[in-house]
C-alpha cells in the first residue's frame, strides 16, 4: 500500500498555447471551495494535455538512499543516470547496476512495459486523490496577495473515504498555496491530525503527526513541474515491515529536450555528458 499523499505526473503542466486558450481568472467573490475546484480542474486538464519533455537534476534522499540523478524524458519513458551517492562518486558496483538498468530500459520492451504500468497505476492513484480534495476537506481562504492565495483545510465530517489511501488523505489538515493568476497549485502541505487505523488496528496503523508536502514551480512561461516532494509518515502495516516513509525529493535546472530524442538517443546524451553539460553539472563518469 502506498501511504504517501503524492500527485506525481498528475500535476505536470501543458504547453503555453493550450494555457492561453483556457487561461483562468480568479474572481474576488469566489469561495474557498470554488477556488480549490478550479485548481484541481486545471491540474487534471493540463496533465492530460502536457506533451513537453524535460531534462533535469533529481536529488533523492531516504533512510536507505542518498542519490543525485540526471533525468531525461522521452516519449518511451524516462532515462536516468546516478552521478552522486551520499555526496560522492557512486561506487563501481552501483554504477555497474545503474548502467545495466539503463541498458534494460533502452533494449527490453517488457521492462519498459512494466515501468509504464507502474507509472500508470501511480498516476491513477494520484488523480483519484486529487479529485477528492474539494470534498474531503473544509476549506478557508487565509490570505490573498503577492500573486498568491493561501488556503487552510481540515477534514470534512461529511466525507467518507472510499479507499485505504484516501483514509490517510482524509485524516490530514494543512495549507494550500495557489498561483492567483494562473490558478495553479504551488504548494500543498498536510499533517496527520490523528492516528489512522486499518481494521481497528488489526491490519496496521499510521502514527499521528506525519507530514506530506508537494511543491510545484513554474519552470518556463506557463510550464510547471513538481520540484519538491517531502513525505514523513511512520507506522506499521501487517505483513509488511514498519513503514518508514521518510522521503525527500527535489528537482531543479529544467531544460527542454530537443525534438526527436528517443530512449537510444537519451542514453547517448547521458553517457557522453551532453545532459550534464546542458544542466551545468559534473558527471564523474565522463572524461
Amino acid at each position: 500500500m502506498n501511504v504517501s499523499v503524492r500527485f506525481g505526473k498528475t500535476l505536470c503542466l501543458p504547453v503555453a498555447a493550450l494555457f492561453l486558450l483556457a487561461a483562468p481568472r480568479v474572481m474576488v467573490a469566489q469561495s474557498a471551495e470554488a477556488i480549490v475546484r478550479k485548481v484541481v480542474g486545471n491540474e487534471l486538464w493540463y496533465s492530460d494535455h502536457d506533451h513537453s519533455r524535460w531534462m533535469y537534476e533529481d536529488d533523492y534522499k531516504s533512510p536507505t538512499k542518498d542519490l543525485v540523478k540526471l533525468v531525461i524524458q522521452t516519449p518511451q519513458g524516462n532515462l536516468s543516470e546516478i552521478i552522486q551517492s551520499y555526496g560522492h562518486t557512486p561506487p563501481p558496483q552501483l554504477h555497474k547496476a545503474d548502467l545495466a538498468r539503463m541498458n534494460r530500459m533502452v533494449n527490453d520492451p517488457s521492462f519498459r512495459a512494466a515501468q509504464r504500468q507502474n507509472e500508470r497505476h501511480d498516476d491513477q492513484q494520484a488523480t483519484n486523490l486529487l479529485k477528492m480534495l474539494p470534498d474531503a476537506f473544509i476549506w478557508h481562504i487565509d490570505s490573498r496577495g503577492n500573486g498568491e492565495i493561501r488556503l487552510s483545510y481540515y477534514p470534512s465530517p461529511n466525507f467518507s473515504p472510499p479507499t485505504m489511501s484516501s483514509r490517510v488523505l482524509a485524516a490530514m489538515s494543512g495549507t494550500m498555496t495557489v498561483d492567483a493568476n494562473q490558478m495553479r497549485l504551488r504548494d500543498l502541505f498536510g499533517r496527520l491530525d490523528h492516528p489512522v487505523e486499518f481494521a481497528w488496528g488489526l491490519l496496521g496503523h499510521l502514527n499521528a503527526g506525519g507530514t506530506s508536502q508537494v511543491t510545484q514551480s513554474q519552470i518556463a512561461p506557463h510550464e510547471w513541474q513538481i520540484t519538491g516532494t517531502h513525505v514523513h509518515i511512520s507506522g506499521h502495516i501487517l505483513f509488511f515491515k514498519d513503514i518508514g516513509d521518510q522521503e525527500d525529493e527535489v528537482t531543479r535546472d529544467y531544460h527542454p529536450v530537443p525534438d526527436g530524442v528517443d530512449l537510444e538517443k537519451a542514453q547517448q546524451m547521458l553517457l557522453d555528458g551532453e545532459v550534464a553539460k546542458t544542466l551545468g553539472v559534473s558527471d564523474p563518469f565522463v572524461h
